[in-house]
């Protein structure tokens, strides 16, 4: 990730211990759980679709596609995050703040991290994963499109 001097705004939010963060220019919205209606996926993650304000969209378990423990959904928001060409909610535990960072607070994410990593940010004794939308929404997205595909059960988003 090349050095930044620009600053950036952050929706910091919680799963299980972890704290985790989406570029607000790409978090439309923030709304209250609400059960999605089931769809059938190959894809564990997908919790299924909710309507929003007549837009279908599909809602996707960020803890399950990142591999942590997350508390009780009940208590649980979705975020809708905008992709280049699309939008999806994920479920996370809580939404804590919004932060703006400066560039030399970000450093670059290992790379065994995935393509749903977009760096680290470092707030004070706090590391903050920064993520791509478009990793963690555009992959999962892809294999919901692909539902029908025989080999769809070969495919496994590596979180």
């Amino acid at each position: 990730m090349p050095e930044e001097t620009l600053s950036r705004q952050l929706v910091v939010f919680s799963l299980g211990e972890e704290e985790y963060a989406l570029p607000i220019t790409q978090v439309h919205e923030i709304i209250r759980f609400t059960e999605p209606r089931s769809v059938a996926s190959s894809d564990p993650s997908v919790r299924g679709v909710i309507s929003l304000r007549g837009k279908i969209l599909p809602v996707y378990d960020l803890a399950t596609r990142l591999g942590v423990e997350h508390a009780d959904v009940s208590e649980a928001k979705i975020v809708i995050v905008e992709t280049a060409e699309d939008m999806a909610g994920v479920v996370v535990d809580d939404v804590e703040e919004v932060i703006t960072i400066d560039g030399e607070q970000l450093d670059e994410a290992p790379t065994a991290g995935g393509r749903g990593i977009d760096g680290i940010a470092k707030i004070g004794d706090r590391l903050v994963v920064l993520l791509d939308p478009e990793g963690i929404v555009g992959a999962a997205a892809d294999i919901v499109a692909s539902a029908d595909a025989p080999e769809v059960d070969d495919l496994r988003v590596a979180a």
